[in-house]
């Protein structure tokens, strides 16, 4: 009786970041790019894209919003209106509810089917 051979896996090497693969990646997850996606831009699994990219994952979305939000504030700043609302709606609470309250007679409750 023959004796099988042992069977060779193929793997691939070891993943080493890069500046350019960092940038990459704090690159798209600004633009919100969601992490399998950006794995599979790079060719490696979810996984290893948290072990090494780490930083950049968590500070790619904040770098970005940092600068959408400056560059509103900026808007409303200079006028805006638009971006004033907003802002004023998102950050200090502002709302435009309307509340419309009801009255009977002579301020008494509100009556849908009057019993005779």
């Amino acid at each position: 009786m023959m004796a099988k051979k042992p069977v060779k896996r193929v793997t691939k090497p070891s993943h080493k970041p890069t500046d350019e693969t960092k940038k990459l990646v704090r690159q798209w997850t600004g633009l919100g790019f969601q992490q399998e996606r950006v794995a599979r831009k790079l060719d490696i699994d979810p996984k290893t894209l948290r072990k090494h990219y780490r930083d950049e994952l968590d500070l790619g979305a904040d770098e970005a919003n940092a600068i959408m939000g400056a560059a509103l504030f900026n808007k409303a700043k200079n006028g805006d209106t638009a971006a004033l609302i907003f802002w004023m709606k998102t950050r200090c609470g502002w709302s435009e509810k309307q509340i419309h309250e009801l009255q009977g007679k002579d301020g008494g409750p509100v009556v849908l089917w009057p019993t005779k």
